[in-house]
This record gives structure tokens, sequence and C-alpha cells, in this order.
């Protein structure tokens, strides 16, 4: 295989990750060791989120012509992308927590299901709970009613009893 198809086939695999993926962040990686970046790395595989340094070229080629075109301003010096496919918030904490302590770790922009968003938007994302969280606050909120209900009606049932017991009390007398 020569150099053209492994170039194309890298710009197909670029366009399907930026598609499939729920989110994207984009980094220069400038200054960082490569034990700080394999811990990245790792912190990243952990949630399930890739980590992937790409030649700019040939990421513009494989976003020219999509609603992601305006990432390729973005496309210059050495960047690394964390392409995150099942929680969107994930690839975006990570790496914001990891930039507080790693100063060189540049956040250049994002991706959050098919549209650019900038640096705010980056961290406005990070900022953001968990998925896991999200799920138990609405879960916590579901089952709120349904434990007020139940309380509800153990009132009712006491009440009853209460009235019960003071009918038997007053036979009795």
């Amino acid at each position: 295989m020569g150099a053209r198809e492994e170039k194309a086939l890298v710009v197909a695999e670029l366009k399907e990750k930026f598609s499939s993926a729920q989110a994207a962040v984009i980094t220069d990686y400038r200054g960082l060791d490569v034990a700080r970046v394999t811990k990245l790395r790792a912190k990243l595989r952990e949630a399930g989120v890739e980590y992937k340094v790409i030649k700019n070229t040939l990421a513009k080629l494989a976003i020219q012509d999509t609603e992601l075109s305006e990432l390729q301003e973005h496309l210059q010096g050495p960047t690394a992308v964390a392409f995150s496919y099942n929680d969107p918030v994930a690839a975006a904490k990570i790496i914001s927590e990891f930039a507080k302590d790693n100063k060189e770790l540049e956040i250049k922009a994002g991706v959050l299901e098919g549209k650019v968003i900038d640096l705010a938007g980056v961290k406005a994302l990070a900022d953001l709970p968990s998925r896991e969280v999200l799920i138990a606050q609405v879960l916590a909120g579901l089952q709120a009613p349904i434990a007020g209900f139940v309380n509800v009606m153990q009132g009712n049932v006491r009440n009853l009893v209460y009235v019960l017991e003071a009918i038997r009390k007053q036979k009795e007398a």
C-alpha cells in the first residue's frame, strides 16, 4: 500500500471518529513529557475515551465540507484529540482537570454531538456532572414523589388504625 492510500485510510478513520464520537476535545500537548502524556492516556482510557495524536493536514481533509470545518483554525501545532464515544462529559472533564495541574496542555476547542464548541464551551462541558451522577439525580427526582405518596398512604392507614383503636376503647368503656 502506498503513502497516498495510507493517508486516505487515515482521513477516512478520522472522519469516522469525529462523526461517531459524542464529544471530542482538541488539545495542544507541546511541552508534556512522555510520562505525563502516558498518565493522561491512562486516565482517559479508564473513562472509555480515546486520545489520538493527529496530523493537522489529514484532520483538515477529514473535516472539510462538514459542519466541523470551522475546527480548521484550531488545527495548528502539535495536536491530539480525545474522542469520547459514550459519555460526552468524560473527555472534557478529564482533560480540564489534567490541564489545571499541567499548564503545558492547552485546550484548543471541542466538538459536542457534531457541533464545534470553543474553549469556554469545553470548560462548561467539563463542569457538568458525569453521566452516572445525572442518572442518579433523575432517579432521585422520580423516586421523591413515589416516596411522598407512600408516606401519605401510610398516614391514612395510621389514622384509620387510631380511629379504630379509639372506637374499640369507647365500646369497652
